[in-house]
């Protein structure tokens, strides 16, 4: 089987200088940055790394499930779709937005449409849509999608090869657990994947309580040839600690 691709979230090491945080990357073994301004962008192709995913639309809070949103959406996606060919980017992460009074059968009925939209644009760019799952209980309150059954039915009604999940596994280990079962069950359903120790997004130490290489021997086992992007926010060292959870999901 194949090594596990490895990429990190800028925005969690932005503190270190950006010319030493790629060198300090590469050396370490990761392929791949994500989530990073675009002013970055030239460095990041320059030193070789991918950029792996950026994000789609605006926003967390006013996102899919909204058909008042729709065109705003269209037209940021489609302007994103043609950035993510030109530099190589594989993953536009997106969002449902806040319920705010919407159940969740018309939040996914909306969702899907809006992504529906797209989604032949999006496959014929080669560029994945990926709808992120957060959690609602401690860092996004009021997410709707916020559990894996939802954002799998949303893929399901929308019915793309382009249109899948960016299943974050710090986020669903606070909404639903059973993190390695949910993996195994719907992983076509699965475009990227996040870490983070739990509690706290921080370090994948022995202070969290995820068993991040069970995880990852899970995930190599389903055929995934994407990245897994490391989303912790280092208690001290940053580079440090992204060695070593780079060592950690080293399968």
């Amino acid at each position: 089987m194949k090594r596990i691709k490895q990429c990190f979230a800028w925005w969690c090491f932005s503190n270190v200088q950006p010319e030493e945080l790629v060198t300090a990357a590469i050396n370490i073994g990761y392929q791949g940055v994500e989530l990073v301004g675009i002013e970055y962008w030239p460095l990041i192709k320059k030193a070789g790394l991918t950029i792996v995913s950026t994000q789609g639309h605006a926003s967390i809070e006013d996102g899919l499930n909204r058909r008042e949103n729709c065109r705003r959406i269209q037209n940021e996606l489609a302007a994103n779709i043609e950035t993510a060919v030109k530099w190589g980017i594989p993953n536009l992460i997106c969002f449902s937005g806040n319920r705010d009074g919407i159940d969740d059968n018309s939040g996914a009925e909306i969702t899907a449409e809006n992504l529906h939209s797209v989604a032949k644009m999006a496959e014929n760019a080669g560029v994945k849509l990926a709808l992120e799952l957060l959690n609602s209980k401690v860092d996004h309150k009021g997410y709707q999608c916020d559990k894996s059954d939802w954002g799998i039915r949303v893929c399901q009604m929308v019915g793309s090869p382009n249109v899948k999940l960016l299943y974050d596994i710090y986020h669903m280990q606070i909404m639903e657990g059973n993190i390695i079962q949910t993996i195994h069950d719907n992983h076509p359903y699965i475009a990227h994947y996040h870490t983070a120790g739990v509690p706290g997004r921080r370090d994948l130490d022995d202070t969290q309580e995820l068993n991040y290489p069970a995880i990852m021997r899970e995930i190599q086992a389903t055929g995934y040839e994407g990245f897994i992007g490391q989303e912790f926010i280092p208690k001290s060292d940053p580079i440090a600690a992204l060695k070593k959870a780079f060592e950690l999901c080293d399968i």
